[in-house]
């Protein structure tokens, strides 16, 4: 049976990186970004709910939604992103219940148990932290999260924060996590965190479920 963990954090606060490192150390890893962008390919039941309520203007020529475009819109109306939100997220979930289903049910060689990792940035939002085992949060400052996404995205300030306010600010995340990864410094203590969690907080998790009975990794 496998052990779900919830990997999430705030806009540029290093979950995807976080992630590799896991999956480095041989977990499975279901990106809901990845999972965003197939639920809203052309015909879907999503895309076609999202062209129905921000038209056609919206698709560039391979039909496929212009997810900047879209941004861009959604994140100066809270009232769309909401509905946005309403589009997608039950299809991501349906998604990753799947995923979730099939790794409890599988069995896996020697008795070993899988590592699956979810990692959304909206796991508090979208209400499914009840599905996981434990969660695991990606934390680093408000300034340097302003800082970071204006760098990736090429916006301002203002735009930055705008889309920082959309979610659940990451301190009050930190206070429901199971466990805490301060991304704000060097990749290598950062990889340093991410060990300690799999090395001691995870075996002692598959430790207490296997009644005292140690697989190694």
């Amino acid at each position: 049976m496998a052990l779900i963990i919830g990997l999430t954090g705030g806009i540029v606060s290093g979950k995807s990186t976080v992630a590799k490192m896991f999956k480095d150390l041989g977990a499975k890893i279901v990106d809901a970004d990845e999972l965003g962008h197939k639920v809203i390919l052309p015909h879907k039941p999503a895309w076609k709910k999202i062209v129905k309520l921000f038209g056609k203007d919206l698709l560039k020529e391979d039909l496929k939604i212009n997810r900047k475009k879209l941004g861009r819109i959604v994140f100066n109306n809270q009232n769309l992103l909401k509905k946005l939100n309403d589009i997608t997220h039950p299809e991501i979930i349906k998604l990753i219940k799947k995923e979730i289903s099939l790794a409890k049910n599988k069995t896996y060689k020697n008795g070993k148990e899988k590592i699956l990792i979810i990692d959304a940035a909206l796991i508090y939002e979208a209400k499914i932290d009840n599905l996981m085992d434990k969660i695991i949060v990606v934390y680093i400052n408000e300034e340097k999260q302003i800082e970071r996404l204006m760098e990736r995205n090429n916006l301002s300030a203002q735009e930055s924060l705008k889309r920082i306010k959309s979610q659940t600010p990451l301190k009050e995340k930190v206070k429901m996590a199971d466990y805490v990864i301060d991304n704000s410094n060097s990749l290598d203590k950062t990889k340093e965190q991410v060990k300690k969690i799999w090395r001691y907080e995870i075996r002692d998790t598959i430790h207490e479920r296997r009644g005292g009975h140690y697989e190694s990794f």
